[in-house]
């Protein structure tokens, strides 16, 4: 029996080599890379959750009786109604202003054509808004009507 020729090419593609490794792993080339991809996902992540959480969620729903006597388009990006509902208890005393944001178009028509009157806004409570992008108060109208006095 004779030893293998390694000069002829049949039997040298035959014999195993070990591979040659072809530089630094990706983690090791790209460390920076994925440090930076981690401090900004990560945020925006548990921005994006938390946004998600606070507007899905409501804390806490009710109604509210007063007269109707503001309501106006703000923001410079990010445009809400809001409005302002004054609660007086008795005739004369100082009333208690309510503040509140209504996100759908049709609804702050409604409360226009009602300023003046008493009516009673319905509204849900949502705590802890990230930013002013969701409306300026917390408390957002979600229906009215009309009150006899």
């Amino acid at each position: 029996m004779t030893a293998p020729d390694k000069t002829r090419p049949e039997t040298a593609a035959a014999s195993p080599t070990p591979p040659t490794p072809a530089g630094p792993g990706f983690a090791r080339r790209n460390w920076g890379k994925l440090t930076i991809g981690t401090l900004i996902a990560v945020p925006v992540a548990i921005f994006g959750l938390w946004s998600a959480f606070t507007i899905l969620f409501v804390y806490s729903q009710g109604t509210r009786t007063g007269f109707s006597q503001k309501l106006s388009h703000k923001g410079w990006l990010c445009k809400t109604w809001e409005g302002e509902l004054a609660m007086a208890t008795v005739p004369g005393v100082m009333p208690e202003k309510f503040t509140f944001t209504v996100h759908d178009d049709s609804l702050a028509t409604v409360i226009q054509s009602m300023e003046g009157k008493r009516v009673t806004i319905s509204y849900e409570q949502h705590r802890f808004l990230p930013n002013s992008c969701f409306g300026e108060t917390e408390y957002w109208a979600t229906g009215v009507q009309v009150t006899p006095q």
